[in-house]
């Protein structure tokens, strides 16, 4: 099976995506998802039953345009500004010449004048007329029929009575010119506005697209050649200067500098960077020059990774939407059913023709499928961008449907609440040496080991510290010399082995009580400092997890640890229920145990977790944004930060309260304005004529299209 997104031309309301999406279903070979906002569809194929040429003939056969593939929400200029401009002054100006002329004139010479001035308006609207008139010959009905039937029908009327007035055979002096063009010119305005609308809750995605630089600074041996992104090559050494962007995915080979990576993970603060840390494309360089080796391009790059998983859920739907997905693909037939009925009982009735059509034409005109159709997916592409510009990877809209029923929160351990590496947590200092002279002293040390608890002490290496006379002590640490002075480092037996007293179990007490690992530092026999080393609970951890509490979500730590070390992390942070000792198949085990009664969030480091994070309701991953390739998360926490799954909870509890607001409005809209349309209500004098019910019909999408932009 082999997948595409294509872009689609002609889609104009929720009946367009529905007529689509179930023809391509009813192909052999052939599994299509339509997008109404991106006017795309995302379509898995068998190349064996079916070709990309003959997807395209389906497309076509209903009434639309396959325009190939989808590139990144790459838009065509529009040129329909100028052409509203134009036509908003030639309006003003008709106006004016049919109500002057109306005053002045014989009824058949103001027909004649109505008429030809009318004319241009259909070249200006001729793409909702020549779509409507394609849906009514392919039986596929939109919005466009609907317009379509109502703009033609007032036109063709006027028309008719114009042509019997000059033949002396007068019917009545009511003409409909006036009404078909103010019908177009306000669903075009309204579908101007609409498209400007709707393009601002793509905003944030469009930033990702052009983030990346076109140009890169290549070092080969001395000189520095400016070339095209597309000519990088994996393994290329490339420079960043202050100010300019990292071109593509790499490792620093030299240098030290800051660099800003909010556009990818949310956090505006620069992290540093030296010589082998991981540059991400797009990111900028705040204050240093750096020399980097090209590792991933194009396609493999970690941005076109997002791209790509944002696109996708965009692309799919989340369940919320089906509901007015299923009312849209009834809807525009049965509205037009009304309007016949609404005329013929009319008719039955007694009323004039002119009233009659007035009805028939209202009925067609005042109906909103658009607002129904774009309820829940505008609100999803304005979230699932708020998202991303968050930091927040989202790979199915149906999660961030998901994220606001959780009432479960299930943590894994180690990288997740803690760093997952070891760090110094603790100096006690016993000489006159500085923290930093001791750090650079041990650092030195431990550089020579193969130990893991070398790794805590890494950023503090000097290179100038020269020691002599390494050697590693079984059991109990290592030993070297610096400036001709003999240095230990170690734990508490190598007050044994050197025949001293340990005079400060007090702290070494102090520090196991938090789950350290020790190291005594000792000169010359003498103990200079204590250090403490942990995988250290994350900055914000604690805080996170008392804001979750505050919104009444149950918290639970899972841990591969020991139970004491799993205990003394969770009363650290606050946290009830601890499970430890467990295997990844037991903490899947126990998630879905709680899912029996509960809608759990799972969130871990993506490695161990990831049987859990599959089975969960929704999956967090806790990991940086240089590989999201894979992952077996549901969403994607770009900068490692905890308090992110409160910004996700958030969203996604305004975007359903947003979608139901939608959906509410656009029931509500149609439940009142058509039986007005119809006549119900003209007993209590209220009724709509054409012209008010184009109005009303373009501000009922335009109030879905507005309340969805206040997810920005």
């Amino acid at each position: 099976m082999k997948e595409i997104t294509l872009k689609i031309e002609g889609m104009s309301c929720s009946a367009c995506q529905n007529r689509i999406e179930k023809y391509l279903n009813k192909q052999e070979g052939i599994k299509a998802e339509v997008n109404l906002v991106m006017a795309s569809a995302k379509i898995l194929y068998d190349e064996k039953k079916v070709s990309l040429k003959e997807i395209d003939n389906y497309i076509e056969q209903i009434g639309y345009k396959s325009l190939g593939p989808l590139k990144n929400f790459e838009e065509k200029k529009d040129n329909s500004k100028i052409f509203l401009i134009i036509f908003s002054i030639y309006l003003i100006f008709y106006l004016l010449i049919s109500n002057i002329t109306m005053h002045y004139l014989q009824n058949e010479i103001y027909g004649i004048i109505l008429f030809v001035i009318s004319i241009p308006y259909f070249f200006y609207g001729y793409d909702i007329l020549l779509s409507g008139i394609k849906k009514l010959i392919h039986k596929s009905f939109n919005m466009d029929t609907l317009v379509t039937i109502g703009v033609l029908t007032s036109f063709l009327y006027s028309t008719v009575i114009l042509v019997f007035n000059l033949l002396n055979k007068s019917i009545t002096n009511n003409y409909y010119f006036e009404s078909s063009i103010m019908i177009l010119y306000f669903i075009k305005l309204g579908r101007y506005i609409d498209k400007n609308a709707k393009g601002k809750t793509k905003e944030a995605i469009k930033e990702l697209v052009q983030i990346t630089p076109k140009t890169a600074l290549i070092k080969k041996s001395d000189e520095v050649i400016e070339t095209t992104i597309d000519e990088v090559k994996k393994g290329d050494i490339l420079i960043c200067k202050p100010g300019m962007k990292i071109a593509v995915d790499g490792i620093i080979t030299k240098g030290i500098t800051h660099i800003n990576e909010s556009f990818i993970t949310g956090e505006s603060i620069p992290s540093k960077k030296q010589v082998s840390d991981n540059v991400i494309a797009g990111s900028i360089n705040i204050d240093g020059y750096i020399e980097y080796k090209a590792l991933r391009i194009g396609p493999d790059s970690s941005i076109s990774e997002i791209i790509k998983l944002v696109n996708e859920s965009i692309l799919k739907k989340a369940p919320i939407g089906k509901l007015a997905d299923k009312v849209s693909g009834y809807f525009v037939p049965i509205i037009i059913l009304i309007a016949i009925l609404t005329f013929t009982f009319s008719i039955i009735l007694g009323n004039s023709l002119n009233d009659s059509i007035t009805s028939f034409i209202s009925v067609l005109v005042i109906s909103c499928p658009c607002a129904l159709g774009l309820a829940t997916p505008l609100a999803m592409v304005a979230s699932i961008g708020n998202c991303a510009k968050h930091g927040i990877l989202i790979k199915t809209s149906e999660i961030l449907e998901n994220a606001n029923k959780i009432d479960t929160i299930i943590f894994d351990k180690t990288g997740t609440l803690t760093n997952g590496k070891l760090s110094i947590s603790k100096i006690y200092t016993y000489s006159n040496y500085k923290e930093k002279d001791i750090l650079e002293k041990v650092a030195s040390l431990e550089h020579l080991s193969t130990h893991p608890i070398a790794s805590a002490f890494k950023d503090y290496y000097n290179k100038k510290i020269i020691v002599k006379e390494f050697k590693n002590i079984e059991g109990s640490g290592i030993k070297g010399v610096h400036n001709k002075k003999e240095i230990y480092i170690g734990n508490n037996k190598l007050f044994s082995k050197l025949k001293i007293k340990n005079e400060y179990m007090d702290d070494e007490n102090k520090l196991l009580a938090k789950g350290n690992s020790i190291l005594y530092v000792i000169e010359e026999r003498k103990v200079i400092a204590l250090i403490g080393v942990c995988d250290i609970i994350r900055d914000n951890a604690k805080d996170t997890i008392q804001k979750l509490k505050n919104l009444k979500k149950d918290i639970v730590l899972l841990s591969g640890d020991n139970k004491e070390v799993a205990n003394l992390i969770g009363k650290e942070l606050n946290i009830d229920m601890i499970k430890s000792s467990l295997i990844p198949q037991e903490k899947s085990n126990f998630l879905n145990e709680m899912k029996k009664n509960h809608k759990v969030m799972m969130v871990g480091d993506g490695i161990n977790d990831s049987l859990a994070l599959i089975n969960s309701d929704v999956g967090v991953s806790i990991k940086s944004g240089t590989d999201i390739a894979g992952d077996s998360a549901d969403v994607i926490l770009m900068n490692d930060d905890l308090s992110k799954i409160i910004t996700l909870i958030n969203i996604s509890k305004k975007t359903i309260t947003i979608i139901k607001q939608n959906l509410f409005w656009a029931f509500f809209y149609n439940l009142c304005m058509i039986p007005i349309a119809i006549g119900l209500l003209k007993p209590i004098g209220i009724s709509i004529n054409p012209v008010l019910s184009s109005i009303a019909m373009t501000i009922s999408s335009l109030s879905v299209v507005l309340n969805s932009l206040r997810l920005k």
